[in-house]
């Protein structure tokens, strides 16, 4: 589990490397968040190399957290050059969503393909989370866990994440839901020109299930997986099911 340095800021990052790796996926978490919310039966793909990225400030990596989602967008492009790929499948998660959206149509053919986890393409913030991180954050952090696991969320696994977020800073944290706040990428989804697969949980509280419908909508061949039953953290709740549809996905990408 490596280090690297991009832009003056030392950055971690777990690798899996396919023994067959023909592509590589870059794996990129949500506001507060870090490499830990992704499972491994998503950091293990066949025939591909995945990266499962600490944005700036956030679990492991160093340096300072950003305030837009074009920052954080900048951060993954210098990531793949220090890593030397030129292309690369970019999934996302909630922010991390916002991000790849913003890097395939800021970075349009280093974009090999889309996956878009529990996002949007706005990405509202309420105000009691956008300012109580700062002024209660332990109050939020019990608020943000509360809507971001469905109701059938194994018990550790949601205490587990409370800790994760709490763990954290809360001005880092502010500044991702900011970045958020302001994101607006609607009438721009036509322009997405990458393969797209778009998975939502039916019991999504944070991002609901019409936020992913309008995703698929909007992005030419976009594909959309429904998870049944699972919230914001899909892919921790129902890792196989996600998997399974992120694998198919991924046979379809040059």
């Amino acid at each position: 589990m490596p280090f690297i340095s991009v832009n003056d800021e030392e950055l971690f990052y777990a690798e899996t490397r396919s023994p067959n790796a023909q592509r590589t996926m870059v794996l990129v978490h949500g506001a507060g968040e870090n490499h830990l919310v992704w499972p491994m039966q998503l950091r293990r793909m066949e025939d591909a190399t995945v990266c499962a990225l600490d944005l700036p400030g956030h679990g492991k990596s160093g340096g300072r957290g950003r305030a837009s989602v074009g920052e954080y967008v900048e951060v993954v492009r210098g990531f793949l050059d220090a890593l030397g790929v030129e292309r690369a499948v970019v999934a996302g998660h909630s922010m991390g969503g916002a991000i790849a959206q913003q890097f395939a149509l800021s970075h349009p053919t280093r974009t090999a393909g889309l996956i878009l986890v529990a996002t949007g393409a706005k990405l509202r913030v309420t105000p009691q989370i956008l300012t109580g991180i700062l002024t209660d954050a332990e109050a939020t952090i019990n608020l943000v866990t509360l809507f971001s696991w469905g109701p059938n969320a194994p018990e550790h696994l949601v205490k587990l994440g409370r800790e994760q977020l709490a763990a954290e800073s809360p001005s880092i944290i502010a500044n991702d839901y900011a970045a958020c706040d302001v994101f607006d990428v609607r009438e721009r989804l036509g322009q997405i020109t990458a393969p797209t697969l778009v998975v939502g949980g039916t019991a999504d509280q944070m991002t609901p299930l019409k936020y992913a419908e309008f995703l698929a909508a909007r992005i030419p061949g976009a594909r959309l997986a429904k998870i049944e039953g699972a919230g914001h953290m899909v892919m921790l709740e129902q890792p196989e099911q996600v998997a399974q549809y992120v694998n198919e996905f991924m046979t379809i990408i040059p």
